[in-house]
């Protein structure tokens, strides 16, 4: 496929490839930024939804959690629906949607409305990260697209970095009978709002609509994609069913793991301002700038892991070992006071950040090419309800138990587990469960 792509007016698509990632990558890392912000700006409010409103600890965990359940229904629909109606109109309608349902949140009067409007932003922002994906398919030849996607979900690590100060910032306004707290859930939501005319004015879902790309880029793009196309239907087999594929303990296992991942990036990101806040009399830009912390550090943890994976060992090892850096920093920090737990989280992040990064090859290669899409979206929908299940079972510990230390403990032992666990995680596929669900999807092609 490389040798076809490259052997057709090289200068062309390279130019062409240069204009299109000069014109929409930042873009989309914006829109992602945005993305974020709106999905986990709710842990910065918890303390004052609790007074004003009188939500309490476990149903703010439950409004958290809820999200990733609206999120995980709606993303195939989502994902299907943009192939009929195009990247830019179902990208904007993304944005538009998403950024109706964060300003809702300012309004919400009670555990109930709450509720709804979590559930519904998850629904709204359903789609978006396949959404991207299938996006760069059609304008990014084969050998681009993997460098796309890394700056691309570069964007989620830097929202988790600026999200502490810019909310903590937005909480100091008042007026107009609203309290900080929704002040915040407008400007954001309203950001996204406005962000949305911008991609419908940028955007375009074909190469043959961008008035930015010469004719003979246009027609260069076009013949690669094309040809990466044809190639990619002519070795098509249809994916399984999700009964076959579970039958599977290899694909069991890997989502098992990322479903660990999942509940800890998450449950920790909801719960961290609260954490922070035991640290003393914060106000609230503090407690922002503070969250910023481990995320940054993080950042450049996640950097050193992968040049490290690329030099020593395997990438199941290096795995296990950002496993157990996760799990034992979730458990120290219930070993001492507020500061001492924050210093351990910050070194929990390390390792769960750096997992989520360490994670993906693992089942990439393990995977037979023409099914691992489908088999992707499965692992990548269970793990995404680690997101559901684990800020509501710290919701509901803290309120049963007046701590979080109980969640704390479970996510240390269930990551260490995996730590494990990861140990048998296999390169290549084997057995027989597989195959019969290969040749399933074989016969299903026919």
């Amino acid at each position: 496929m490389d040798s076809l792509a490259g052997s057709f007016r090289p200068l062309a698509i390279n130019s062409a490839v240069a204009k299109v990632k000069r014109h929409v990558l930042p873009l989309f890392v914006l829109m992602f930024i945005v993305n974020y912000i709106d999905r986990v700006n709710i842990g910065f409010v918890r303390n004052h939804m609790e007074v004003d409103l009188g939500i309490g600890v476990a149903a703010y965990g439950l409004g958290a959690g809820l999200f990733f359940l609206g999120y995980a229904l709606f993303e195939v629909p989502s994902s299907v629906l943009m192939q009929r109606f195009g990247a830019r109109i179902w990208l904007t309608r993304i944005m538009l949607t998403w950024g109706i349902a964060a300003m809702a949140m300012a309004f919400v009067r009670n555990e109930t409305e709450f509720y709804v409007c979590r559930f519904l932003l998850g629904a709204a922002e359903a789609g978006f990260f396949p959404g991207v994906t299938y996006y760069f398919t059609q304008w990014l030849p084969s050998t681009e697209r993997a460098k796309a996607m890394a700056i691309f979900i570069g964007g989620s690590a830097v929202a988790s970095v600026i999200a502490g100060p810019v909310s903590g910032a937005l909480l100091l306004i008042q007026g107009f009978g609203l309290h900080g707290w929704q002040w915040m859930f407008l400007i954001e939501g309203f950001a996204s709002i406005l962000l949305c005319a911008v991609v419908w004015k940028v955007l375009r879902s074909h190469p043959r609509e961008a008035k930015w790309l010469t004719e003979d880029e246009k027609q260069a793009l076009a013949q690669v994609i094309l040809i990466e196309q044809q190639e990619r239907e002519a070795t098509y087999v249809a994916p399984p069913s999700v009964f076959r594929l579970l039958m599977d303990r290899q694909i069991l296992l890997h989502c098992f793991l990322f479903f660990t991942i999942a509940q800890m990036v998450y449950a920790v990101t909801f719960w961290l301002p609260s954490m922070i806040r035991e640290l003393g009399t914060l106000s609230d830009v503090q407690v922002g700038l503070l969250n910023s912390i481990p995320w940054l550090i993080a950042i450049i943890a996640m950097y050193g892991f992968a040049v490290l994976a690329s030099r020593w060992l395997s990438q199941r090892a290096w795995l296990s070992i950002t496993l157990t850096i996760a799990g034992v920093g979730l458990f120290a920090s219930t070993l001492g006071g507020p500061l001492f737990g924050f210093i351990a989280t910050c070194f929990a992040a390390i390792g769960f950040k750096s997992a989520t990064a360490m994670f993906w090859p693992i089942p990439q290669r393990y995977l037979d090419a023409r099914i691992a899409a489908g088999v992707l979206a499965l692992i990548n929908s269970v793990g995404t309800l680690g997101g559901f299940i684990g800020p509501s079972v710290f919701g509901l510990l803290e309120a049963h138990t007046g701590t979080i230390e109980g969640g704390l403990y479970a996510l240390s032992a269930t990551s260490i587990i995996a730590a494990v666990l990861v140990c048998f995680a296999r390169s290549t596929p084997r057995g027989d469960a597989f195959q019969d669900a290969l040749l399933a999807g074989r016969k299903q092609a026919r």
